[in-house]
């Protein structure tokens, strides 16, 4: 059994300090393995592990996002997937960290694509830097999030499911002090994306920059997943973005293409993001309520975020196979929002957190 201990970490620190060059994918893996051994380091080694990561930028490797990915993959508490083998599951979310505080397109997304055919099991947290996070909203809308059992209970098979990320990735608890107190974005901000425990075979994943796109579309090949697309707006935003262009990163049977998106391509027209901004998880809420509640009668005020989850959830639909292009996306999406189909997708998510947390509550009476 292998002894994690500060003075064992020290020689690893020292080879990623002098020779980060020789810095490899099983060095940070034993060096994760260390932090996340309560007491084995001490916060000064964490510190400068963190910084010398980001200052020498190997949290950008591709082979390093991978190998951090598997590692927190071993360490998570497991889930099981109802009819994983009939359904192609999919995820889309962003690292974050993008500074436009926009509305909460890619939760809304997932949830309006959900209802027009596809299987998506979303994993996400509460805001870290926004005003409200996937979580944020979704408890806003009165959703639970049942946490893992052992042995697992399987994620049931419903059109929208959302898994909490610290109910799964525990050992990320005892980094969160540490990256907090940093006045840069660590590995472990930008990592979230790459450690769904449901293991999607589609995503689409938005990045907020440029330089991050090529990495994350190679580690979500490495990692086995069929279908992505790696998003970054041209003003930094991790979602496609209503103003203009978007850079993307297309996985699509073993290949990589790098493109350009623009929504006209989806026969949609642009929106400042000025407009789309987001508020907190309440305001958000009322958003996302009338959004999906109120059919064809969505005013004009709201078109622009209106415009900017269907892009997204378009995007989504085509990874999931569900939709042909990018045009095919937008009816689908639209036709889930105006029949009702994605409020009842959330409605049956919240239902069904609701029933199991009921359940855990009566058996331990």
């Amino acid at each position: 059994m292998t002894e994690y201990a500060s003075d064992k970490f020290k020689f690893l620190l020292e080879k990623l300090v002098k020779t980060p060059e020789l810095f490899t994918p099983d060095d940070l893996q034993l060096s994760l393995q260390h932090l996340f051994t309560p007491d084995a380091v001490p916060p000064t080694q964490i510190g400068a592990f963190l910084a010398a990561m980001h200052i020498h930028r190997l949290e950008r490797r591709p082979e390093n996002l991978a190998a951090a990915a598997d590692l927190l993959h071993s360490r998570a508490l497991k889930t099981a997937i109802e009819a994983e083998d009939k359904d192609f599951v999919v995820d889309i979310v962003g690292t974050g960290g993008d500074g436009h505080n926009t509305f909460n397109v890619s939760t809304t997304a997932a949830i309006v694509a959900a209802g027009a055919g596809a299987r998506v099991v979303k994993h996400g947290s509460r805001a870290s830097t926004s005003s409200s996070g996937s979580a944020d909203l979704l408890q806003a809308l009165d959703c639970v999030f049942v946490p893992p059992t052992s042995p697992p209970t399987p994620i049931p098979r419903i059109p929208f499911t959302f898994l909490l990320a610290p109910h799964y990735h525990t050992s990320l608890a005892l980094i969160a002090p540490h990256r907090k107190s940093l006045p840069f974005r660590t590995l472990f901000n930008v990592i979230g994306p790459l450690v769904n425990p449901a293991r999607p075979r589609g995503m689409v994943l938005g990045v907020a920059e440029r330089e991050l796109g090529r990495p994350f579309i190679q580690s979500l090949k490495a990692a086995g997943v069929i279908r992505a697309m790696v998003v970054c707006g041209a003003e930094g935003l991790d979602e496609i973005s209503c103003a203009g262009e978007t850079y993307v990163w297309t996985l699509t049977a073993g290949e990589i293409v790098e493109g350009v998106l623009h929504p006209a391509q989806f026969g949609l027209g642009t929106h400042p993001l000025a407009v789309v901004v987001g508020g907190d998880a309440r305001a958000n809420a009322a958003t996302f309520r009338g959004l999906l509640t109120e059919g064809k009668a969505v005013s004009e005020a709201m078109t622009p975020i209106l415009e900017f989850v269907l892009m997204n959830a378009s995007a989504l639909l085509v990874v999931a196979g569900v939709a042909v292009d990018f045009k095919d996306g937008v009816r689908l999406a639209r036709e889930s929002i105006v029949s009702g189909a994605a409020w009842k997708a959330l409605e049956t998510f919240r239902e069904a957190g609701q029933t199991a947390m009921a359940s855990v509550a009566n058996q331990g009476k």
